[in-house]
């Protein structure tokens, strides 16, 4: 818990200091570029299949986050950055300045609407909203926010309307450590306290959460 409330005390002092995106990108340039990534995550950045995420709507600070670090991933053997066999050679060809298109594209598009179960509404509220203390786990929306938009300057994903079963995969990784590339293993800290009951209820209740 130390560790994550020291690194909310660094982000909270990084956002005092700026408000605006760190970099500049072109949405036209973004779009004609965007053809390949129209495979898996759709042309309008819905991905139609649940096991890719949705990134229409994401903010541009963390998509460029992640590409830059999953070409990384691929230029360090997984040593560094996020290794993925898809993403991270999808990402090696790609200059800093296409990243930045892609990314300010991206997020220019609307993420489509999910839903949320009736059955999760109530449990995946109080653990999002309020966490489990005597677990150690803190509220989810101390970083995600109360709606679950996130933060772009912070680098902390939209997770609302996400795909469930990309949510899954995403905390299951973080809980075992095939993903590691969050600030200070914050996420990875908090996931390994999570159970699969935990982890089944908050990918459903993000699906639809305004």
């Amino acid at each position: 818990m130390k560790k994550i409330a020291l690194s909310l005390t660094i982000l909270l002092g990084a956002l005092s200091a700026s408000n605006a995106t760190a970099f500049d990108g072109d949405v036209n340039a973004g779009k004609q570029k965007s053809a390949t990534c129209a495979a898996c995550h759709g042309p309008d950045g819905n991905a139609p299949v649940n096991i890719y995420p949705k990134i229409a709507g994401q903010h541009p600070d963390y998509i460029l986050k992640q590409l830059q670090e999953f070409k990384l991933g691929m230029t360090s053997g997984g040593k560094e950055g996020r290794m993925d066999p898809v993403m991270s050679a999808m990402a090696m060809p790609l200059s800093e300045q296409d990243m930045k298109d892609l990314s300010v594209y991206f997020s220019s598009l609307n993420m489509s609407e999910g839903s949320t179960p009736k059955d999760v509404v109530e449990v995946g509220a109080m653990l999002y909203k309020a966490g489990d203390a005597e677990r150690g786990i803190p509220s989810c929306a101390s970083c995600h926010g109360p709606r679950g938009n996130g933060s772009s300057l912070a680098k902390f994903p939209k997770v609302s309307f996400q795909h469930p079963e990309y949510i899954k995969s995403q905390l299951e990784k973080f809980r075992n450590g095939t993903r590691n590339n969050d600030l200070n293993g914050m996420m990875g800290d908090i996931a390994k306290k999570l159970t699969d009951k935990d982890i089944e209820v908050l990918s459903k209740y993000l699906g639809g959460l305004h």
